[in-house]
């Protein structure tokens, strides 16, 4: 494929990319909505976030199995562009299972409704993840996978604006309700449909690995692989802890003191940090040494990405209009310090992904450990930019972990994708432990998790059988 092609495949995937982090997000407004709606204790809550990566693992670990006793890769029969399309329908099927949900006016229903949306995030993730990898060079799959993750981060920072004005005040009046739920997400489905409709006018290049694969369980020789599914479920269980929890620590009156639809904008600081540092991790890991120009171009990344954030997060709707409502920019100094922490992580650690890695870790512990120990706005701001410093987490460990993998790398795929039940297990133990002590105290949970991901780049990555 000519480098006009790929450049055309490349802009079409990103759109997928873009619509699971949209999608995905959704479930931190849910996980407060549902708790007005049906009165919820916070490991009832924690239900949301089990339902939808719940479905990650059972989906996955059926496609490894399927594909390890046949010998045959289904999405590499398909073709992973067909394979994208399916996905969509069924992503759209989820959304649209809300309505009949609504109906039965049951928590359970809406569960229900969230684990099918869930099944075809998680087939569009085993299909898009190693489409974005195998589409180029294998020595610049990280920057590839860093870029169209960049659009995924752009669909999380959007997410919780669009979700909170439309479930709280264009499909309501100034309070969430069922219908205002499941009025967003029919909204959400005919979308997902007509883009699955796009992409197959789209005809993206049908990339199918010639490459014959044995039946069995070879792949778990791969050491690098089998580690590395435990820092992707570490990574993911560790980012949507905080992202879950984050509203309610907003709202404690040690931190913020703010009303739920208030903090619930405050998630796009977070998930927008992910977006600044997946959009500078593509020109830091480019193959090229870092220079003056690099820095100018991460640093102007930034802050027109902050800038979209600020002013995105000040639209209002009052009265049936729209109108900005702009926050103290002052507020904003912590947040611009940590960008420039993480523009000197980028360079210390030279471009390589192990070393961003370990780097990024460290530095995300060190702002766990404020938000645990401090109050007020440099808590509020430590697990905000702790966005910033999970941004490469997803990409640097999914191409370290299917390096090499040639036949078996859809089937590695998926088990990465598997590991994405770190979701669900993670809130759900940290809501255990808010429930015990208090949020604060709870943020040990990504802590530990953490912990591993830098061993994964220190030495987890190191491919031996």
């Amino acid at each position: 494929m000519n480098n006009t092609s790929q450049k055309y495949a490349f802009v079409g995937l990103t759109s997928l990319f873009f619509t699971w982090g949209f999608i995905t997000v959704m479930n931190d407004i849910l996980v407060n909505t549902f708790q007005s709606i049906f009165l919820l204790s916070p490991t009832q809550r924690a239900l949301v976030q089990m339902s939808f990566f719940g479905a990650f693992f059972i989906v996955s670990l059926g496609y490894f199995l399927i594909s390890s006793i046949t010998g045959k890769d289904p999405i590499n029969r398909i073709g992973y562009n067909n394979g994208m399309i399916i996905s969509l329908v069924i992503l759209a099927i989820g959304c649209l299972s809300f309505y009949p949900a609504a109906q039965f006016n049951s928590y359970g229903a809406f569960l229900a409704a969230l684990f099918l949306l869930a099944i075809g995030v998680t087939l569009l993730q085993i299909c898009s993840n190693p489409y974005a990898a195998i589409m180029g060079s294998p020595d610049t799959a990280s920057s590839r996978l860093n870029l169209a993750q960049g659009f995924n981060s752009l669909g999380t920072t959007i997410g919780p604006i669009v979700g909170t004005m439309l479930i709280y005040q264009v499909f309501s009046n100034g309070e969430q309700s069922i219908e205002s739920v499941s009025q967003t997400y029919v909204v959400y489905g005919l979308v997902f449909l007509v883009l699955a409709f796009v992409v197959k006018l789209l005809h993206l290049p049908n990339y199918i690995n010639k490459e014959k694969m044995p039946s069995g369980f070879s792949v778990l020789k791969n050491r690098h692989l089998v580690l590395g599914i435990l820092a992707i479920f570490f990574y993911v269980g560790s980012e949507v802890s905080i992202g879950t929890w984050i509203v309610e620590f907003l709202k404690s009156p040690e931190i913020l003191g703010a009303k739920e639809s208030e903090a619930s904008y405050f998630l796009s600081f977070f998930w927008g940090g992910l977006m600044i540092g997946r959009l500078m991790a593509g020109i830091a890991f480019d193959g090229k040494s870092m220079s003056l120009t690099k820095i100018f171009k991460m640093w102007a990344i930034a802050i027109t990405v902050l800038s979209f954030i600020y002013l995105a997060t000040s639209i209002k709707m009052q009265n049936g209009s729209f109108s900005f409502v702009f926050q103290n920019p002052y507020n904003l100094g912590l947040y611009i310090l940590m960008i420039a922490l993480s523009i000197l992580a980028f360079i210390l650690s030279k471009g390589l992904p192990t070393k961003s890695l370990v780097i990024f870790s460290i530095i995300n512990i060190g702002l766990l450990s404020t938000a645990m120990l401090s109050k007020g706005q440099l808590a509020m701001w430590s697990v905000l930019a702790s966005g910033l410093f999970f941004s490469i987490g997803w990409s640097n460990i999914f191409t370290l972990a299917i390096k090499n993998l040639g036949a078996y790398t859809s089937q590695g795929s998926s088990l990465l994708v598997m590991a994405i039940v770190g979701g669900a297990a993670l809130p759900w133990i940290q809501s255990h432990v808010i429930e015990t002590y208090n949020i604060q105290t709870s943020f040990i949970v990504p802590i530990v998790g953490l912990l591993y991901i830098a061993f994964y780049g220190w030495e987890g990555h190191k491919i031996k059988s």
